[in-house]
């Protein structure tokens, strides 16, 4: 039997994991793929977004709920997660605020990078899952795991570098997440309007910057069946997604209808595959598959 097929997603904090590319890491679990959720901080100096969720014992003590609430995620999309031991750097409400000393978007370059390194030399991903360098939006852990992301892709191979951080291996593709998309709030806002639910995305798409999208949409994974599953996951972190609010607003059968996959740019390809896909492993299955190292 070959061995499984492997997919490691790098996210900033707690709940990024179930906004962004969730169905699609439980499609390919329940296809038997390997999937390991890297998660660069522990969101402590995150808002509590929740109203329901707003109480004094729980804003003492936020760091711990945040992991109690990712081991629940976990556990719903049945991936393997680890914490790579940076804290949250928190968003500025003013550009001009400096972050927190010894907060993640503050590391040094190889410093951010090398726990990253070592998790990619242990679990031997085939597809690494990340943000575009604009962070998906300007936080400044999502940047910085962009940057950390593209670092240990094309570092984790060489014997040269982060020596002593585990024997080399090279991951064959990187991915950004794509997931809001312009035309996809277009789609959801249009279908809404038309079945008189009135949609809450006309203003933001009003709102949305007029420019030439960075990146194109390269691979649409169908996961649909699973959004079921994604919406679960994001339930279980309580503190940050609340029930009655954005990310349920859109009926989840209408979104299957509408807009069935999850979307990717194809960032770095050590492999050959033809575009558009619609399959994150496409051009690596067919190849010889090396196993984790045990």
């Amino acid at each position: 039997m070959s061995a499984p097929l492997r997919l490691m997603a790098v996210h900033a904090h707690p709940d990024d994991e179930s906004s962004k590319g969730a169905a699609t890491m439980a499609r390919y679990v329940a296809e038997g793929v390997d999937v390991l959720v890297c998660t660069c901080t522990g969101g402590e100096r995150g808002s509590i977004l929740n109203p329901k969720m707003d109480r004094p014992e729980i804003a003492a003590n936020i760091a711990e709920v945040r992991r109690q609430e990712m081991e629940r995620a976990r556990e719903i999309l049945g991936v393997k997660q680890r914490f790579l031991g940076f804290v949250d750097s928190g968003l500025p409400e003013d550009e001009s605020e400096p972050l927190p000393e010894g907060c993640f978007a503050l590391q040094p370059l190889e410093v951010a990078a090398a726990p990253l390194v070592a998790a990619v030399r242990e679990f031997r991903p085939h597809v690494i899952l990340t943000y575009d360098d604009d962070g998906g939006y300007p936080h400044p852990d999502h940047i910085m795991t962009n940057r950390i992301s593209v670092e240990a892709f094309e570092a984790a191979g060489d014997p040269d570098r982060y020596p002593g951080l585990g024997e080399p291996w090279q991951p064959l593709k990187l991915y950004y997440h794509m997931g809001f998309s312009k035309e996809r709030f277009e789609a959801l806002h249009k279908a809404m309007t038309e079945r008189g639910l009135g949609s809450p995305y006309g203003d933001w798409i009003a709102r949305w910057e007029d420019r030439p999208r960075k990146w194109e949409i390269t691979t649409r994974v169908h996961c649909a069946e699973y959004f079921e599953v994604r919406d679960r996951a994001l339930l279980a972190h309580a503190t940050q997604v609340d029930p009655d609010g954005f990310w349920f607003v859109c009926p989840r059968e209408l979104q299957q209808e509408v807009w069935p996959t999850e979307d990717y740019h194809l960032a770095r390809s050590l492999v050959d595959t033809e575009l558009p896909e619609d399959d994150l492993f496409a051009g690596i299955r067919a190849e010889e598959v090396a196993p984790a190292c045990s």
